[in-house]
């Protein structure tokens, strides 16, 4: 596997983290009865898809092909949450609790590939204005979490 397969294999792997990331939160607006909670998913899953066609360009800049849907285990999630918010007595709460849950999975995969030293500095770049997006929504995801419990 050359360099440029082996950097767009791993992109590629956050990108459908992305895409799961970004269903989630438009599931989770379904799920939710609060506006303010409805804008707050609405603008993590308009980041998250940002975040999804900035990977695909790296990805397409390295002559790969990008992936183009969220993973199997990402559609078990957001069904999980969809159930949990059934049965949940404070479901806003329990939703909050999972996409916080999420975004710290998000969080890690995004420090791993930042620890590698082969990375180009743009993609770096990159990765670094993600992660610390995904950090500042975990904050502010701890904060909604405070108002609504």
């Amino acid at each position: 596997m050359d360099f440029s397969e082996e950097i767009s294999n791993k992109l590629n792997e956050l990108l459908i983290k992305n895409y799961d990331a970004e269903k989630g939160y438009l599931n989770a607006i379904e799920n939710v009865e609060g506006d303010k909670l409805k804008m707050f998913f609405k603008r993590r899953a308009s980041e998250r898809s940002e975040f999804a066609k900035e990977l695909r360009t790296e990805i397409l800049q390295y002559g790969e092909v990008p992936e183009d849907s969220g993973s199997f285990k990402g559609t078990m999630h957001r069904n999980w949450m969809s159930l949990k918010s059934t049965f949940s007595s404070n479901n806003e709460e329990a939703i909050l609790e999972e996409a916080i849950r999420g975004e710290k999975a998000s969080l890690e995969e995004y420090t791993e590939l930042l620890q590698e030293r082969n990375l180009p500095p743009s993609i770096d770049a990159l990765l670094v204005k993600h992660k610390n997006a995904i950090q500042s929504a975990i904050n502010s995801e701890k904060v909604q979490e405070e108002i609504v419990s």
